[in-house]
């Protein structure tokens, strides 16, 4: 690897990079999501429970894998092989500590919740660590040169494996074990396939210099992050506690499906957004357009979805998973919402990363979870849901913070943003409405849902034509422009033959 500072990131390059990622990320989290389904159908909603208080900590341990300095990586513009190489062997080392820590804890949180059941299934999740140690330099490898075609191989390839394992370990009655394999293997084959296919390897150097350098920057993303993840963990933590473990798993499971349908597209923009601000962070005019065109973007493929599973909710799970999940039903409205804007936080944190302002992103950080655990330790008295009203509410008040930076960084402010999002969420209420008025005929689930999705996405469509939406033709453009240059692209081939 060379040296080099990052050159301006063409659009071209930016699109089709976001089309590999998203289309990774659909594959992997779509089979994964198939998979959950499936096993949903197959085991108790307890069992989901007590694995949700494993993922609670292993998550936690996520965090620590690269100590910000994944992002550092990416972020530096002469980053070369001594940097990463050096990064690699700091994250391994730190991996195999943090499941040493968490391997002799074990027995004390299985005391806390008074499941001694926990102490193997914390022990064995837990190496998911380890591995992701080995893979994540590859991460920001792929992401700084912007290969993220190779993601799509390694993950969709983890997936696949893993969730073959995991439904035969599950109709063998294997129960939660089911769901450990599946997700220390999903992680395990991964990081093989990304090896494989991935060029760069660790050289036999390192230099504490340029770790501190990259530390500079990426602690505080760290402890950013690590704020982040234990907050929106800490629900989880008290729900297991103090309530059952049929509530966690509603709660879980009521997050769980907004969040798949949107992680596809935020991780993809997350991703692919990072490295190509980054490479403008000279240009704020540039960044600005970045942020403004991510916000309006996703929003408009994100919003129509939230709402139309916020509406049909209760039909998709009694279909999907069964009248035994129903309990979930409340929770997946609210977080329908509370997702239908993440890509307003995503595109916002992710311009003060790329202007280098990681100490402006660390006290946005603690001020938002100061706030935070006050709302929360009013909510968590009055049951799970109102701890999840409770999460709505910090949400709100975190995209006021989340933006207020760029208002000065890229001049960008709260309220140019809510005007620019102001035709998709009118165009979505719009048909939410329409859709939600089906509800009322007497009809069976799923004959409600063959005239409601359609319809929506009727709705949605045509609205977006007659008010000449402004994302809607964008990516009309950006379709027939890739369109075009792939039939480009088959023509010299066969030319070249």
């Amino acid at each position: 690897m060379e040296g080099k500072g990052t050159e301006p990131v063409s659009r071209n390059k930016v699109l089709s990079n976001l089309f590999w990622r998203f289309l990774e990320r659909c594959g992997a989290q779509g089979v994964t999501f198939i998979v959950s389904l499936v096993l949903a159908r197959l085991l108790d909603p307890a069992i989901y429970g007590t694995i949700a208080i494993v993922l609670v900590f292993t998550s936690i341990l996520d965090v620590f894998v690269d100590s910000g300095l994944g992002n550092a990586l990416i972020q530096k513009k002469n980053a070369d092989d001594l940097d990463f190489s050096s990064v690699f062997f700091f994250n391994v080392c730190m991996c195999l500590v943090l499941y040493a820590l968490i391997f002799f804890a074990a027995p004390l949180i299985a005391s806390f919740y008074n499941k001694p059941e926990l102490v193997a299934l914390i022990r064995v999740m837990s190496l998911t660590v380890v591995v992701s140690g080995v893979k994540n330099i590859q991460h920001a490898y792929v992401s700084r040169n912007m290969l993220f075609k190779r993601f799509f191989y390694a993950t969709l390839g983890g997936t696949v494996c893993a969730a073959v394992v995991g439904i035969y370990l599950a109709y063998a009655g294997y129960g939660v074990w089911a769901i450990v394999a599946q997700h220390l293997l999903n992680v395990t084959m991964d990081t093989v396939i990304l090896w494989a296919t991935v060029r760069w390897r660790p050289k036999r150097m390192f230099s504490w210099e340029r770790l501190r350098g990259l530390f500079s920057y990426g602690w505080k993303l760290l402890a950013s992050e690590l704020l982040e993840t234990v907050y929106t963990r800490l629900r989880q933590l008290i729900i297991g506690k103090m309530y059952t473990d049929a509530d966690l798993a509603f709660y879980n499971r009521g997050e769980q499906i907004p969040q798949f349908l949107t992680n596809n597209i935020n991780t993809a923009t997350n991703s692919v957004l990072l490295p190509a601000m980054a490479a403008e962070q000279d240009r704020a005019e540039r960044v600005r357009n970045m942020t403004m065109r991510a916000i309006t973007l996703c929003t408009y493929v994100i919003m129509p979805v939230m709402a139309g599973l916020a509406v049909c909710a209760e039909p998709i799970v009694r279909i999907v998973l069964t009248e035994k999940w129903v309990p979930c039903v409340p929770f997946l409205q609210v977080f329908c919402v509370a997702y239908a804007f993440f890509p307003f936080h995503i595109a916002n944190l992710n311009a003060v990363k790329a202007m280098g302002r990681s100490d402006l992103f660390l006290k946005m950080e603690i001020l938002k979870k100061v706030i935070d655990l006050i709302i929360l330790a009013v909510a968590m008295w009055f049951g799970p849901f109102v701890m999840a009203l409770s999460l709505l509410a910090a949400d709100l008040i975190s995209q006021v913070i989340n933006s207020w930076p760029n208002r000065k960084l890229i001049g960008y402010s709260y309220g140019k943003q809510l005007r620019d999002l102001l035709p998709n969420i009118t165009l979505t209420l719009a048909m939410c409405l329409i859709v939600s008025a089906v509800r009322l005929l007497p009809l069976k689930d799923w004959v409600l849902l063959l005239i409601q999705i359609p319809l929506g996405i009727l709705i949605y469509v045509v609205g977006s034509k007659l008010t000449h939406n402004e994302s809607f033709s964008y990516i009309l453009s950006a379709l027939k422009r890739f369109t075009r240059r792939g039939q480009s692209d088959t023509a010299q081939g066969e030319e070249k033959e």
